[in-house]
């Protein structure tokens, strides 16, 4: 159980550091994207710690979900954010005026 510790704490952190980024650099498309990872990152963590735990692999298929899930997140973003950049040449979230 305490290797079970360790994963949830590990998982907590990169939740925590995920929400902080995402609040700190919210202005900043790119790494608004980065922190969003990371909190799947965490989330993934957890569910691995738990499926290993409970001799189950459902949370391990979850997880390969997961990662297709932000894989498509992640192409969807950096078209959003090449689009973005070459209307405002530049990465500020202040005053975004995309249509569509």
């Amino acid at each position: 159980m305490n290797k079970m510790l360790h994963y949830l704490l590990l998982s907590g952190w990169l939740f925590f550091l995920g929400s902080f980024g995402l609040f700190w650099h919210r202005r900043n498309l790119l790494l608004c994207l980065l922190s969003i990872e990371v909190m799947l990152l965490a989330v993934n963590v957890n569910f691995i710690a738990f499926s290993h735990s409970l001799h189950d692999v459902v949370g391990q298929v979850f997880v390969v979900f997961i990662f297709s899930v932000a894989a498509a997140e992640t192409a969807i973003g950096l078209a959003i954010f090449l689009i973005f950049f070459r209307e405002k040449a530049g990465l500020s979230l202040t005053n975004p005026k995309l249509k569509g």
